[in-house]
């Protein structure tokens, strides 16, 4: 956890930003595998980290905005606890390292939410996610659990997002590690994908490194040959000469912060000219978005500035065809750029997505339904202290193609047969996470392998 004096100000800050009421922030339970005692490994809620640190399952909180004070609910160990897990210190000695001096039992929240909502207090509470969080509000709101999403609070929410779209130093340095642990993880996927290799190896060497780093890994990896499934979490393959390996995996710190980076590697050691020729424009994408990330800017036009020069680059190439820019309004690009360029980044590698993406990506405004367009998670204006993914990428799905040709979709801007030429190209992507700055951007962490040359050092 960061200094107490951290989670203090948190509060205060966010306390500040509501009128009156009790905030209510259930942490995470264990969830089991199969049963109560053989468990998930134990993840806590992203916001309660944010305002309480405390990595400990069975936890629940109260801010009282019009006092200015907080609560911590937890239950302290019995002897039979004890036995099995050890002296783990008491709820109340967690709770002073956070700056809470006031800890009562569990059993005491119901008495306390009832007592401010028969009194008329508003209790603010996030969308839950989970289903035992659920049924937990919907016992202490007295409401079914079909009703507790729609009674989310709405003004916590934006004042959540508020507090946590901007990075603090400790933050950046955390955020920092996170990335050093994962370009390690990636220049270790780097040297093994050789032909011969399965992917579950690589896939283990990866987990193996971002847990003995003393967290874990920040998301499910994605490690495949096959780069045209954009989220392919299984690993049956073995890797061959002239296939491409592409890896999409994160460390996340022991204070929960995350690292996001994709990587497309030559299995042979070295592109032929077809993939050169795609890299080549994929980094063109890359580096297009990343000059135009700045203070002021929205985040559509990130997206944008790598559709332009992916559609540019699929003109050379004779797949895409007419004006880019007419191109681009119809979505024809999404054909092989089918994904958003990027998302907020922190204590979740998709930053608060839980709490809405119409609140963290798009201040309110309604989300477009053009295919591509409709998943980019983040549109509204970059400002300093944002945390960013640019991760531009190209991909032939058959599938997609087949559909498109068929129903004659977009073809003025496609040229279908030349298309066919290239439906079993696979696919690549290339990740990295920066920070917006006061006068533009800045990437976070050492710098990946990536460029076709630094690609090929891995082997030397």
């Amino acid at each position: 956890m960061f200094d107490r004096q951290t989670y203090v100000q948190r509060r205060d800050g966010l306390g500040r930003r509501l009128e009156k009421g009790l905030v209510l922030l259930p942490g995470n339970g264990e969830s089991p595998m199969n049963y109560a005692d053989n468990a998930y490994a134990f993840r806590q809620d992203s916001t309660f980290l944010y305002y309480f640190g405390l990595d400990q399952p069975d936890l629940a909180t109260i801010i009282d905005v019009e006092a200015g004070t907080a609560t911590i609910f937890g239950n302290e160990l019995d002897l039979d606890t004890i036995v099995w897990m050890g002296d783990l210190p008491t709820v109340a000695e967690r709770a002073e390292r956070v700056g809470v001096s006031e800890t009562q039992p569990r059993s005491r929240l119901a008495g306390i939410v009832s007592a401010a909502r028969s009194a008329g207090r508003p209790v603010h509470y996030l969308p839950p996610y989970r289903a035992d969080s659920t049924l937990m509000l919907a016992e202490l709101l007295d409401v079914s659990p079909g009703d507790v999403g729609t009674g989310a609070s709405a003004e916590l929410i934006r004042a959540v997002v508020d507090q946590r779209s901007y990075k603090s130093a400790d933050e950046i340095a955390e955020l920092e590690q996170a990335i050093t642990i994962s370009v390690e993880m990636h220049r270790a996927a780097g040297r093994m994908a050789r032909p011969g290799v399965r992917e579950q190896e690589i896939a283990a060497e990866v987990a193996r490194i971002a847990s003995a780093s003393g967290g874990r890994l920040a998301y499910p990896i994605i490690g495949t040959i096959n780069g045209q499934t954009l989220h392919n979490h299984v690993y049956p393959n073995t890797l061959s000469a002239g296939d491409l390996y592409l890896l999409d995996a994160g460390a996340e710190t022991a204070r929960g912060y995350a690292g996001d980076l994709t990587s497309t590697f030559p299995v042979s050691g070295s592109f032929d000219e077809r993939q050169r020729t795609v890299y080549d424009i994929l980094l063109r994408a890359y580096e297009a978005s990343i000059a135009t990330a700045a203070p002021g800017v929205p985040n559509l036009d990130v997206h944008m500035a790598a559709a332009r020069a992916i559609f540019d680059g699929m003109k050379q190439l004779g797949i895409m065809k007419g004006n880019t820019e007419e191109a681009l309004a119809a979505g024809a690009h999404a054909l092989v750029f089918p994904h958003g360029i990027g998302h907020m980044m922190g204590l979740d590698v998709h930053d608060m997505e839980n709490l809405g993406e119409q609140y963290v990506g798009y201040d309110g405004r309604p989300r477009s339904r053009q295919f591509g367009l409709k998943s980019l998670r983040l549109t509204r204006k970059l400002e300093p202290g944002f945390v960013i993914t640019i991760e531009p990428g190209i991909y032939f799905i058959p599938q997609l193609i087949d559909d498109w040709r068929a129903r004659g979709h977009n073809e003025q801007f496609i040229d279908f047969d030349e298309l066919d030429r290239w439906r079993d190209f696979g696919g690549m992507r290339n990740e990295e996470d920066f920070l917006i700055t006061t006068d533009g951007s800045r990437r976070l962490g050492p710098r990946k392998p990536q460029t076709i040359e630094e690609l090929a050092q891995l082997r030397d």
